[in-house]
């Protein structure tokens, strides 16, 4: 499984991409509207940063043919844009207007297995079920999901599954054992993956014992000569 990130902030896209664990970027205009920032410089910066990564920008209108001419502009603005269309008749109608042009699709905001398949349908690269959004209206999202990877399987989709709304690391681990392609998720729970006070707590313990063993300051600069030849 990959991970993509949920968010519009430069600084946490850089920090999840010098970790090594980032392999896209997913955004909204909630998100993007948080950074109070010109929305071309910013779409702009992000593909720069991670391409190239695929990076989801939502087309912003109700009516198909705007949404599929947006859907072609956003796409020009760097070749790592995938473009999000609603789970709804104008998505599907407007990602049927671009289908076979070179523009990359994020069938967005799917709340149910036959919403996905008929997105899969219609050529979707990529289906955005909402995990966390179905589980807080008292649904179960995580069974939706492993429905969905079992019928996708069967019928080997070539649409990637993006699970997306993610509330809790524990979500990734059953998203992953569900087989699900991809999980986007806030910087908050990709930290809450990684951090745990029992690591930092055996960590100083290490550190700690580091300073009683004989001769430790010159054990590392004694390995720089070696390696420069000296």
């Amino acid at each position: 499984m990959r991970l993509f990130l949920d968010t519009a902030d430069i600084n946490e896209i850089k920090k999840a991409k010098a970790w090594g664990v980032l392999s896209g970027v997913t955004t909204n205009p909630s998100i993007i509207a948080r950074q109070k920032k010109d929305f071309f410089s910013l779409a702009t910066e992000i593909c720069e940063t991670v391409y190239p990564m695929p990076v989801s920008l939502e087309a912003v209108d109700r009516e198909p043919e705007a949404m599929a001419d947006q859907a072609r502009k956003l796409s020009e603005i760097s070749r790592n844009v995938v473009v999000k269309l609603p789970a709804n008749p104008a998505g599907m109608e407007a990602l049927t207007l671009i289908r076979g042009e070179s523009v990359k699709t994020n069938l967005t905001l799917v709340f149910s297995p036959t919403q996905a398949l008929l997105a899969t349908m219609a050529g979707a690269d990529f289906i955005s079920p909402f995990i966390g959004r179905l589980e807080d209206r008292g649904y179960d999202g995580l069974g939706m999901v492993r429905e969905l990877m079992e019928a996708l399987d069967r019928h080997e989709s070539k649409t990637e599954v993006i699970a997306a709304s993610i509330r809790d690391p524990h979500q990734i681990v059953e998203i992953a054992k569900a087989g699900v392609h991809i999980a986007t998720v806030p910087f908050v729970i990709l930290e809450k993956m990684l951090l745990n006070t029992m690591t930092d707590m055996d960590l100083d313990k290490f550190l700690k014992d580091w300073e009683e063993v004989p001769g430790r300051e010159y054990m590392f600069r004694e390995e720089i000569r070696k390696a420069a030849g000296a």
